[in-house]
């Protein structure tokens, strides 16, 4: 049991939201504290964790931080869920970095064998290596999503740390990356050698200011994804609440489409929030972002794995040299386009496998322009 993991709320810390209406948040989840100890985690869909690893963190927080965060989370109206909640407490500091990333991965391993997602609050990004480590543990193939200003690869001769998680990822052998995105990067925070290495992988990234210009065209990507992190230094000040933090960065609301995004993926079992600040601003906001998470789960369609024989258009288009078929969801209106490995491969046994796209990369299609979606992940398959 993962119990002895965690310490639990002290529940006399929220008196104060007694006097609030019985509809709120914190009068409809469950609290693990001491009087009551651990519940049954199978009846539940989402946990609440607490993280205070700062050893790689840029911006460490205490407890208090988050107690501020759950005043805010706890006094919120839910949607129309009829998703049970349990918020853990706090996960307990291991001796190393290493001790708690061991813990950290056993949670998160646990939490998806009883179909509950954890979403992590607090520490630094390199917390989605354990979370990694517990599908690798199953030879499953793995797709990360990184909302960040950088692409986190290591620069000097650190391989792990809040900076450079990526590169361990990479490196470690076996390895069961399939693709890792990064979502909203700057370029003066990038090095070339990070772009290049990127390209080289074919992984995929969005820069900045493109996700703040469509951010529906960010969708698909979560589709695929298995982990989600959230560097919240990707923020922009006035998002955070810090005059001394950056200039430039994902805005309030921006921030809350990509997280309900994230809730709605079929695929997604892992949230990490990181490098959280500690300004009643940030908290108020934090609160949101768990809140629009959870709102997405409460509605997710239900379409993973893909089912092709019902309830999809078919659209087949001929380019200059190749053909690619689309679909399109009656249900939910999304996209996705056929991968199959004839195209790419002198294989006489032809699979097929369906990667999430926009009607944007049909109408590119239709132009005879090959989606740059489409490319990077063909060329992953060599």
């Amino acid at each position: 049991m993962i119990e002895e993991f965690f310490t639990p709320i002290e529940i006399e810390e929220f008196k104060t939201i007694s006097s609030l209406p019985n509809q709120i948040i914190g009068k409809n989840i469950k609290i693990y504290n001491k009087s009551e100890g651990m519940p049954d985690l199978k009846i539940f869909s989402i946990a609440l964790i607490g993280v205070f690893e700062k050893r790689n963190s840029f911006f460490p927080i205490e407890e208090n931080d988050l107690n501020h965060f759950r005043k805010y989370f706890y006094s919120l109206y839910p949607g129309n869920w009829n998703i049970n909640i349990i918020d853990l407490g706090n996960l307990q500091n291991g001796k190393t970095v290493d001790d708690t990333y061991v813990a950290l991965r056993e949670i998160t391993l646990y939490l998806r064998q009883v179909n509950v997602i954890p979403i992590i609050l607090g520490g630094s990004h390199d917390l989605i290596y354990p979370a990694y480590r517990s599908f690798q543990s199953e030879k499953q193939l793995v797709n990360i999503i990184s909302v960040d200003r950088s692409f986190d690869f290591s620069q000097e001769e650190e391989l792990i740390s809040g900076r450079s998680y990526m590169s361990k990822i990479i490196m470690e052998q076996p390895n069961f990356l399939n693709n890792y995105t990064n979502i909203g990067y700057q370029n003066y925070y990038s090095a070339q050698e990070e772009k290049d290495l990127m390209d080289k992988l074919y992984f995929d990234s969005t820069r900045l200011g493109d996700v703040l210009y469509d951010v529906k065209q960010i969708e698909p990507v979560f589709r695929d994804a298995d982990i989600v992190g959230f560097d919240m230094k990707c923020l922009s000040w006035q998002a955070n609440g810090n005059i001394n933090s950056t200039p430039n960065g994902i805005d309030s609301r921006t921030i809350c489409a990509l997280s309900r995004y994230a809730g709605l993926s079929d695929k997604v079992s892992f949230l990490g929030l990181f490098e959280l600040e500690s300004t009643s601003i940030f908290n108020q906001l934090l609160a949101q972002i768990v809140w629009y998470f959870i709102e997405g789960v409460q509605y997710r369609y239900d379409e993973f794995p893909v089912s092709i024989s019902e309830g999809f258009l078919k659209f087949n288009v001929s380019l200059s040299d190749r053909s690619i078929i689309f679909y399109k969801s009656e249900k939910s209106q999304r996209w996705w386009m056929e991968l199959t490995n004839d195209q790419l491969l002198n294989n006489k046994f032809k699979t097929s496998t369906l990667l999430p796209c926009t009607e944007q990369d049909y109408e590119e299609a239709m132009k005879d322009k090959i989606p740059e979606r489409w490319y990077n992940a063909v060329k992953r398959l060599h």
